[in-house]
């Protein structure tokens, strides 16, 4: 019998496409699922920051200065204020979950302030729910110290004569010059979107790619594609999956960055190279983890059951070093730990790939190391099955 010549890459590349074509699962995880998963995440977090989130607020003070603060408190975009006669009306609003929580100004609030006395007003809110209640804070406590300047201000220049910039310096003998950079107004929205995309690409990526080495085993058909040997069988399949990624990481960029009003600040060349880079690492390391499955069922599985908790140890959503030691090692063997920290360098902040050489060795290292042992474990395989 006439011996069948080696598959070249191209015919390895068109294999893997007729192969997701057939395929009902890798058509839905490859060709719908990336795109799916990024308008409707990226739907949810399209406004970014929250908006009126209600405050339930008490005034016993009455006065000229209690009325001004919650005006303007009110004309925040942040916080839309419910306003009730006594206090324990208020706390029934907040332990309903009508309202994320209530302030209350006291009497004589006024009184003390113009006599240079010290005012407490109280803020409770329900920090059972982080993000509305940091976000109440930090726009009462900014209103609230604006206001209170204000006040002394007028009475420096009225009662002691000064002037604006003498009076200035009484109110407020330490400046702070607060500049949030980067993410200007802190919106949640534009922290999460970047990461999250990232971790689409990566996961949608991963899944079809080990589930279609899975589907290999379990149909039986290695000889066909490892008969070329291991390296050609890795990047004759991972071909497919290099061209179709690297189109969606570049509609991502485009796209949905522009339809989020998402701001890329960096080299777009580096970033493309970054990317490359990434891309290279994860079809090796997809081909390894499908190469331990001989069901694309399971496969499936064990890999969408993953996605979670890799978003949680990469250090994205909590700082690294807070990270206990032992997850720290494992998160030090995913791609997705040193090209998070490259990837929102670069678009976040404008920086270079080339400016934190540690984090780019890391990656060009996970390569090497996702290399060397999806090669050895493919030419095992391919050794027990041409025997």
């Amino acid at each position: 019998m006439k011996q069948q010549p080696n598959p070249s890459l191209i015919n390895l590349l068109l294999r893997e496409a007729a192969l997701v074509v057939k395929d009902h699962s890798l058509l839905l995880t490859l060709l719908i699922a990336p795109l799916l998963y990024a308008f409707f995440y990226g739907s949810i977090y399209i406004n970014k920051e929250e908006e009126n989130v209600k405050l339930a607020i008490v005034d016993d003070d009455q006065t000229r200065l209690s009325r001004l603060l919650q005006q303007n408190i009110d004309n925040s975009p942040m916080v839309e204020l419910l306003h009730f006669s006594n206090l324990e009306d208020a706390k029934e609003q907040m332990y309903a979950g009508n309202c994320q929580g209530y302030m209350y100004i006291p009497r004589g609030t006024q009184t003390n302030l113009l006599s240079l006395k010290q005012s407490n007003v109280v803020l409770a809110v329900n920090a059972a729910r982080f993000l509305p209640s940091s976000d109440i804070l930090a726009s009462v406590q900014q209103i609230c110290l604006t206001v209170g300047a204000g006040v002394r201000l007028r009475f420096f220049e009225k009662s002691e004569g000064m002037t604006s910039t003498i009076a200035m310096q009484n109110v407020m003998p330490v400046s702070l010059d607060y500049r949030p950079l980067f993410n200007e107004r802190s919106s949640y929205g534009a922290f999460l979107l970047p990461g999250l995309l990232a971790l689409i690409l990566q996961q949608t990526l991963l899944i079809g790619l080990s589930e279609s080495v899975a589907a290999e085993r379990q149909h039986a058909t290695l000889g066909g594609w490892l008969r070329g040997g291991a390296s050609t069988a890795i990047w004759g399949k991972g071909l497919f999956y290099l061209i179709l990624f690297s189109a969606y990481a570049f509609f991502f960029l485009n796209v949905n960055y522009s339809l989020l009003d998402l701001p890329m600040r960096g080299n777009g060349f580096e970033l493309s190279l970054l990317l490359l880079l990434f891309l290279l690492t994860l079809i090796p390391m997809g081909q390894f983890i499908g190469s331990l499955f001989k069901s694309q069922l399971l496969c499936l599985q064990m890999m969408a059951f993953s996605t979670y908790p890799i978003f949680l140890i990469t250090g994205y959503s909590w700082p690294f070093e807070s990270l206990p030691l032992p997850v720290q090692w494992l998160s030090m063997l995913l791609p997705t730990t040193p090209f998070i920290q490259l990837y929102t360098a670069v678009v976040q902040s404008g920086a270079s790939i080339w400016e934190n050489p540690k984090l780019l060795l890391h990656l060009m290292l996970l390569w090497a190391f996702y290399s060397g042992i999806c090669y050895a474990r493919l030419h095992t395989l391919r050794k027990r099955t041409l025997v």
